[in-house]
């Protein structure tokens, strides 16, 4: 294949994954902030979801401030950041443009309509009236997208790009999201937190899972109250939860595998070893060296490895 085919797969599918992604933080901290809560907790949330993204000082130079509204504005439709939902969706779809006669007719109607209706029910003011429905509406599409690939393209090379880039990702985001909201709760995580704050955590830990749609999960696995070393466990060791740290390396080392070339063997080994990392680790070692440097050295490592695909198989890495 075409690097610079691949290039626009791998990006087409990044893109796609991050406007989901910010859509289900954006969600979670809605709905959360229609619940009583002080002003400096609902601060702290907002701030933290600029912070996942590493948007803070992009967002104070736009807006200064930090208040929901000029939040939700920068995040999902301000076409000067590139990661807004907005933007994402361009770049997905223009990168599917770039590559229509490798996609399926079905794949690039899904990629062109998301679109042309998220353009409309923009102008319409959709977003504005029920930012909720809105977001769910935004899932809907990237699932939808994520189902046509798998369900009418040929399983070679294109869509193993595809599908790379979803689970790279989806692994940086979910790395992200874990370390910005324990982060929030103390400057790091060694264990059991303090009971004083029961009715705060709760909120706190279910909003973290309903992000990644692991709320339901958690309750079938532990059968339990939610505890942040369980919560922690689930999204980074488990290789049943699909949006953990481990089942998102086990797509990457899979995908990587197939479409491995003469260049892409250092890649390997190193996608390879932080799957086992991952595979053999235990949540217990992971929070008694401290969970805020466990996920700061992922995060590296996840950026390196998509360093090292785009240099192994793609024309070049967008900022």
């Amino acid at each position: 294949m075409l690097s610079r085919t691949a290039d626009h797969l791998f990006w087409l599918s990044r893109y796609t994954e991050r406007a989901e992604n910010t859509a289900r933080m954006l969600d979670v901290n809605y709905q959360t902030s229609l619940l009583p809560q002080s002003a400096a907790v609902a601060q702290v949330g907002w701030q933290g979801l600029l912070s996942i993204s590493e948007l803070l000082p992009a967002y104070e130079a736009r807006h200064g401030a930090v208040t929901p509204k000029c939040v939700l504005e920068f995040m999902v439709k301000d076409e000067s950041n590139p990661s807004s939902i907005l933007s994402c969706l361009r770049a997905a779809r223009e990168n599917a443009r770039a590559v229509r006669g490798s996609l399926t007719t079905e794949v690039w109607e899904t990629q062109n309509q998301t679109w042309l209706e998220v353009n409309r029910m923009l102008e319409a003011g959709e977003f504005e009236r029920d930012p909720g429905q809105f977001f769910e509406w935004v899932k809907f599409r990237s699932h939808l997208s994520r189902g046509v690939t798998v369900g009418t393209m040929l399983m070679d090379e294109a869509l193993h790009f595809l599908r790379l880039g979803t689970f790279l990702e989806r692994a940086d985001n979910t790395a992200r999201l874990l370390d910005v909201k324990f982060h929030a709760v103390r400057s790091d995580f060694f264990g059991t937190a303090s009971e004083k704050d029961q009715e705060y955590d709760f909120y706190h830990w279910s909003s973290i899972l309903r992000s990644v749609s692991g709320f339901e999960i958690y309750r079938k696995v532990y059968r339990d109250v939610i505890k942040p070393e369980r919560v922690a466990d689930l999204l980074i060791l488990r290789a049943d939860m699909p949006r953990s740290l481990h089942a998102s390396m086990n797509e990457v080392v899979a995908n990587l595998a197939a479409v491995a070339n003469d260049q892409s063997a250092e890649t390997q080994r190193r996608a390879g070893k932080l799957r086992a990392d991952l595979q053999y680790g235990s949540i217990e070692e992971i929070l008694a060296t401290g969970l805020h440097a466990f996920l700061t050295q992922f995060l590296d490592r996840v950026n390196e490895l998509g360093s090292r695909i785009s240099r192994d198989f793609l024309i070049a890495a967008p900022a």
